[in-house]
């Protein structure tokens, strides 16, 4: 059978899905295969779109797609590229908070993070008063206004991220391998279609084994309760800085998270699963930017991880995770972050939450002024589906 080793690839998914040393009751193992529900998806749209001489973006991850503890604000595309070849990206800027790209040596593999060759932000280039922008890369280093593409280059990776959800847009974007531009791919064969099988098969086990291993590197050698320093992002973008942790919390404990609210244009929070996954941003408030989040007076943004609903206006939901993973970034940054940006911790009891909340009269939310943010939230993702 032509799908016969994607097949066998999600026989040796599942086993690992089913062996992973976090998964203790049985929602850990139900999320797990919903995991694997949305990776066989992306595995199969990732191999489908190896497609270097007639290229195209695709969305890497999503809501239903997800993987690497996506950031809920975040839209993620990619293309494959080769490294001896030219390319024309154009696009259209659109409102969101930072547009970048990225130039890979690789995939992110169980054993190994990519090398970023090349990272920058929409300040690098020209945008035109209608928003239009051109960027060209290809093997040419000395080329005047060329994004270089080095020997090893195989993926272009861009990142539109937002910080309000209600009012920021997505732009438009595409790419062109520019002596390919008006030919036409050649059909495909059976002999590609069994390649490209093989290759989904492949990246799915290594998927779920990369990002399994992914957290053990930068997160669960830290002290449990504990958040590091702003740092820049392991294989991330030169512009990204982040703060990272994991927590281990009982259903009447509260975490106090305390961070200046910084003078990046980015600044957002997540909770991840175990799984190393964005938790439900949709229909739960488990994430919460700069712009989302209550201010206090004094500056700082006072962010509470509970089950227990506490009341306040920045309640980051568990949603029945006792553990899991925190994440802070500072995006599309003009200076060094400092000890003094990051975040403060410190775990209470929910009951005593009004008198360790310096402004909890001022952080205090009704029922009725939750609903209205999740439903804020669950119409803001839906339009940004389809921009």
């Amino acid at each position: 059978m032509l799908t016969q080793p994607f097949a066998d690839a999600i026989a040796a998914a599942e086993q690992i899905i089913t062996a992973a040393a976090h998964v203790r009751s049985e929602q850990d193992l139900v999320e797990g295969y919903d995991y694997l529900a949305g990776s066989i998806r992306a595995s199969l749209q990732m191999a489908w779109a190896y497609e270097r001489d007639f290229p195209f973006f695709v969305q890497s991850t999503g809501p239903y797609t997800k993987m690497g503890l996506d950031n809920p604000d975040t839209l993620y595309y990619h293309s494959y590229v080769r490294s001896d070849a030219e390319y024309l990206v154009t696009g259209v800027r659109g409102t969101t908070r930072d547009l970048s790209f990225q130039v890979l040596n690789g995939d992110y593999s169980p054993v190994d993070v990519p090398d970023s060759l090349t990272a920058f932000d929409d300040r690098a280039f020209e945008i035109g008063p209608d928003g239009g922008y051109q960027i060209r890369f290809g093997p040419d280093a000395a080329r005047p206004g060329y994004v270089h593409l080095g020997p090893d280059a195989a993926m272009l990776i861009v990142r539109e991220v937002y910080s309000d959800w209600a009012t920021e847009k997505s732009g438009t974007i595409r790419i062109q391998r520019v002596d390919r531009i008006g030919d036409a791919p050649a059909p495909p064969t059976r002999d590609i279609l069994t390649k490209r099988y093989g290759v989904a098969g492949k990246m799915l086990v290594s998927r779920l084994r990369t990002f399994l291993a992914f957290p053990e590197w930068f997160y669960l050698n830290l002290p449990v309760n504990t958040m590091t320093e702003p740092r820049r992002t392991p294989g991330g973008l030169t512009t990204q800085y982040s703060s990272v942790g994991h927590y281990d919390l009982a259903d009447a404990q509260a975490m106090i998270i305390t961070v200046p609210k910084s003078d990046a244009p980015y600044q957002g929070f997540q909770l991840g699963s175990m799984w190393y996954l964005s938790l439900d941003y949709i229909n739960h408030q488990t994430s919460l930017t700069a712009d989302q989040a209550r201010e206090d007076p004094d500056g700082m943004i006072r962010l509470v991880v509970s089950e227990r609903d506490p009341g306040v206006a920045n309640w980051i939901e568990r949603t029945g995770h006792a553990r899991g993973y925190l994440q802070l970034r500072w995006q599309r940054l003009s200076r060094d972050m400092t000890p003094e940006d990051g975040p403060t911790v410190e775990v209470v009891s929910v009951a005593d939450l009004p008198e360790r909340l310096p402004f909890y009269d001022r952080a205090r939310t009704t029922p009725q002024q939750w609903r209205a943010r999740i439903a804020a939230r669950q119409a803001a993702v839906a339009e940004r589906m389809l921009g």
